[in-house]
Formats: C-alpha cells, sequence, structure tokens
C-alpha cells in the first residue's frame, strides 16, 4: 500500500513537472500613439468594453514607459532589448522597411539634415555584431514566431526574425502543438488617425472632453482630443476580434496576452516628447488562468520585454541586453531619449523613476517644440502655433514654443502630471537634482550613447564608401550525415530551408536525408542578405 501511495506521488509530482515547463503561448497586442487614457487609469471617456474587460483580468502596470517618444526608435529597443542611442537607431526615421537601401536623394528632397548641417541620406543602421532580434531567441526555442504586421525597426526586419511577417501572419499556420509568439499591431489610435478619420462619426462628445491645461480651449482642439478618444473606440473593436479568436480557439485561458501602445498620446506635446506626455503607455499583461490581477507600481521600460519574453519561453538570456526581465527584476529607473524627427535634430535625455521625471537637452538655447511639418497637419498644432504667434497663448500654453532657460527640467509626476511646473531651481528638489543628474552622467557612461555624434558621420561609419554591405554567402560541410553551416560575416544569422519548405533559424546542425535540397542565406541586421547557398544530400 505503502508503495503504491509512492508511485502514485511521484507520478503525480511527474505530471506537474511536465505541465509547469510547458512552453506558454504569447500574444502581443500593440497598439500606436497612446497615454493611459483607458477606464482602468481613471479616464472613462471613452467606451471600451473589450479592453475594460481583459483589464480586468490582467495586471495592470501603472508605470510603464517608452524609450522614445515616437515609433521607430521605440520599435528598434522593443525588437531588440536595446537602447537606441546605443545601437544607432534612435533617429526618426532612417528609410523604408525594405531589405535593398540607399536612395541617395530621397532625404535631399525632405531637406532632412542632421546637425551640422549635412544632409542624411536613406539608411539601413548597421547594429553591432552581437545584437540580434529576440524572437531568433524564441525560434530556436521551437517558437512560431508571427508579426501582423508593422516592423519599422530602422532597418528592414531580417527574414530570421519571423515565421509569418505580413498582413496574414497568425497563430493558426503554426505547427501541431507547436508553442506560439504572435503579435498584432493595431493604428487606429496613430497621429495620422486625428485628421485621417475626421469624416468618420465622431462617437465622442467633444464638448464633454477634458482638455490638458497645456492647450487653449477651442473648437480644433475639442475636435481633436474627442477624436483621439473616438480612435480608441475604434482599437477596442481590434482587441474584441483577437480576444475572440483566441476563446474560439480555446487558448485565452492559457495565453499570456501583453496589451500595451508603442509611446505616449498623439497630439502635440505628447508624441516626440521625452517626458511622461510622451513615453508613459498603458500597459497589461493577461496571465494564463488570470493568475495575477490587479495594479502594480512596478516600473517598465521597453528594453525590458525582449528578456522578458525569451526567459516566459524557457530559453537564455544574452549578456549583451541592456534590458532585464520584469518577471525576475524589478528596475530603478526608465531611460528614454530624442535626437532627429524628421527634419529637425534636437538632442534631449530624459530619466524617471516613476515619480520623478528629468531632462537634459544636449544643446544651448534650445526649445522643447520643433516646426515639424507632418504634425502641421493636426488642426490642433496649426492653431496652437498661431495662437502662439500672436499671443493669444497663456503662460503655461507659451512655455513649450519658448526658448529654455535651462537646459534642465525635473517634473514631479504625483503632483504635477501635466508636467507645467519646472523644480530645477526649487531648493526644496536640490538633492532630487543632484541623484537625477547622477543618474544621467552614469547611463550615459554606460550606453556608449553613438547618436550624439553627427548623424552623417555615423552612416559613413555603418556604410563604408557610401555603401551598405553585404553579408557574405553561407558555407557548409557534410559531416555523417549533418549539415553544418557557418558565414565570416560577424553577428550574420543564418537561415535554411529544407526542399522549398518555411525558413528556419539555423543553430544545430542539420540532420540531412536522401535526396534534400538544403537552401541557405544569412544576414547581419543592417547588411544586405548574403546570396543562396544550396547543398545537396
Amino acid at each position: 500500500m505503502k508503495l503504491l501511495k509512492l508511485i502514485l506521488l511521484i507520478t503525480s509530482i511527474s505530471i506537474i513537472g511536465k505541465a509547469q515547463s510547458k512552453q506558454p503561448n504569447i500574444v502581443w497586442i500593440s497598439f500606436e500613439d497612446m497615454s493611459p487614457v483607458l477606464s482602468c487609469y481613471g479616464d472613462s471617456t471613452a467606451n471600451t468594453p473589450n479592453i475594460d474587460a481583459l483589464s480586468k483580468e490582467s495586471q495592470v502596470f501603472n508605470n510603464a514607459f517608452s524609450t522614445a517618444g515616437v515609433c521607430a526608435p521605440s520599435r528598434s529597443a522593443i525588437i531588440t532589448g536595446m537602447y537606441p542611442i546605443s545601437i544607432g537607431t534612435n533617429h526618426m526615421r532612417t528609410g523604408r522597411d525594405i531589405m535593398g537601401w540607399g536612395n541617395d536623394t530621397y532625404r535631399e528632397e525632405k531637406g532632412v539634415l542632421d546637425k551640422e548641417g549635412n544632409n542624411v541620406r536613406e539608411y539601413s543602421a548597421v547594429l553591432p555584431e552581437e545584437v540580434k532580434c529576440f524572437t531568433e531567441y524564441l525560434r530556436k526555442e521551437g517558437y512560431y514566431c508571427t508579426n501582423n504586421a508593422k516592423t519599422d525597426y530602422q532597418f528592414a526586419a531580417p527574414f530570421t526574425a519571423w515565421d509569418e511577417n505580413d498582413t496574414k501572419a497568425h497563430w493558426r499556420n503554426r505547427g501541431e502543438d507547436q508553442p506560439f509568439f504572435a503579435v498584432f499591431n493595431f493604428n487606429e489610435t496613430h497621429e495620422s488617425k486625428i485628421w485621417k478619420n475626421k469624416d468618420l462619426p465622431l462617437t465622442v462628445d467633444k464638448n464633454k472632453v477634458s482638455l490638458p491645461t497645456y492647450y487653449p480651449d477651442t473648437p480644433e482642439v475639442r475636435e481633436d482630443v474627442a477624436r483621439m478618444y473616438a480612435n480608441l473606440e475604434l482599437l477596442d473593436k481590434r482587441v474584441g476580434y483577437i480576444i475572440n479568436q483566441l476563446k474560439k480557439d480555446g487558448l485565452y485561458e492559457n495565453t499570456y496576452i501583453f496589451f500595451f501602445s508603442d509611446h505616449g498620446g498623439p497630439l502635440p506635446r505628447q508624441k516626440r516628447e521625452v517626458i511622461a506626455s510622451g513615453l508613459h503607455v498603458p500597459f497589461m499583461i493577461k496571465y494564463p488562468n488570470a493568475e495575477k490581477v490587479g495594479y502594480t507600481d512596478q516600473l517598465i521600460n521597453f528594453i525590458d520585454l525582449a528578456p522578458s519574453m525569451i526567459e516566459l519561453a524557457g530559453g537564455k538570456i544574452p549578456h549583451h541586453l541592456q534590458g532585464k526581465s520584469f518577471f525576475s527584476e524589478n528596475r530603478k529607473y526608465s531611460f528614454a531619449a530624442r535626437d532627429r524627427m524628421d527634419e529637425f535634430t534636437s538632442a534631449r535625455r530624459s530619466v524617471t523613476d516613476g515619480r520623478y521625471l528629468y531632462v537634459r537637452y544636449l544643446e544651448e538655447d534650445a526649445t522643447s517644440y520643433q516646426d515639424i511639418n507632418y504634425r502641421l497637419q493636426i488642426p490642433t498644432m496649426r492653431v496652437m502655433k498661431e495662437m502662439y504667434e500672436t499671443g493669444e497663448l497663456n503662460d503655461v500654453q507659451s512655455a513649450w514654443f519658448n526658448p529654455l532657460k535651462t537646459n534642465e527640467i525635473l517634473f514631479d509626476l504625483s503632483k504635477d502630471p501635466e508636467e507645467t511646473n519646472n523644480l530645477m531651481t526649487s531648493k526644496e528638489h536640490a538633492k532630487v537634482v543632484k541623484r537625477f543628474r547622477g543618474v544621467m552622467d552614469k547611463w550615459l557612461k554606460s550606453t556608449s550613447d553613438i547618436c550624439i555624434e553627427p548623424e552623417a558621420k555615423m552612416i559613413e561609419k555603418m556604410w563604408p564608401n557610401n555603401q551598405q554591405p553585404t553579408t557574405s554567402k553561407v558555407l557548409g560541410a557534410v559531416h555523417k550525415g549533418e549539415l553544418k553551416l557557418s558565414c565570416t560575416t560577424k553577428g550574420a544569422s543564418i537561415g535554411y530551408q529544407i526542399n522549398e519548405g518555411k525558413w528556419k533559424v539555423y543553430h544545430q546542425p542539420i540532420v540531412l536525408k536522401e535526396g534534400d535540397k538544403v537552401s541557405t542565406k544569412a544576414i547581419r541586421i543592417g547588411y544586405k542578405e548574403s546570396e543562396i547557398t544550396i547543398f545537396n544530400k
């Protein structure tokens, strides 16, 4: 009897161990340009029943921040787990998401110059040799990785990053019993939708929306703020669609669902800024079976997403990653940076601990505002600019346009959530200022900020002789029925397909069968792909 109980106990422990070690499914619902203006954060202006329901089954983060106030640098940080200033991806934007770059006249026609007045050509950032898209590590752990469909990484997405990377990408295309990591990117809340959706029904009453104190109360401003909330309602429908698909497939309960915006709000003095209005994002995690619910003040920076996903998938976190898994570690500070934004360069760096936010401008006679042409399509931006020029804005509303009196700013987010009171000269906050100056100095030194040099010079180093480098072809050797592959380009990732099948990431020798044809190619991020090399059994 005792022996039988012992056998049953051992069997039970074994079953539990296998269940716990099963790789979880992961879904990201990523959207654009939105601050935490949702019901779960205390703002019920928009009617978002699907997001509300998700939040009640999720852990909701009060202190999640992007590394940049705009999409491309932010998405670069997300996919690499690296600060954009340390890998040369912080300028907005480098070019198109294609493999063959190099339109030398594109930037000249747009009038895009670096801080020394040099023409900035279209280019793909060449990343340090150790840096990969984190999804490669997931794929090596057996995950089916899909992206639907925005990338915008400041370099063309390497073919080794995703099993599927298009508007049809979906977990439903995976192999039987294969764990999946599926990303869905929704653009209903993007800045451009403020004017592109102007003919759609305005489902939020513009006369009832609350306006930040840094905006004048005009019909145009009210219309744009109401449109922002109406766009959130459009997003909610897309969220509901994904949730329903998960439930229909019987996957909802046992899937991690991450829900977050790529940076802060879409409106002027929000998007592009490295203060909380441009960096603070809604962020929640629905654990399998709603294991964790409620609110947390844990501080998160977007560079933490990569190592967190690798850990969740059961992989080993590479040492070079600058982020830390938020499942295992708590960070004290979140950092962000801004350099060129379209046709204007204004270098600034910021750091927050969740309560205070400190900004350092890296140039003399700076202003927070730049006259960016793309943003002038927003009616609010045009009205504010006109009112500033005619002296109709009050002191708070004018501050964004005025030359800065100091190249440093300190805000207390707990008492001043709209960030209108600079505390740099406050004697009461002298110790806080000293602390944040030291934290910023240490960070800039440790990250090797390469974006501080003129962008044209940085490009010269990435593209010797003004030419995009090309990855060397794959080399291979067959020994005892196994094909071993290599590439002489440092940092190159190798992919292969067997008999015209799907491309896979090479990470161990390939066992060949009689008649197999193995096609291979390699890519280093920022380089052109190698030519295809074929090996036969």
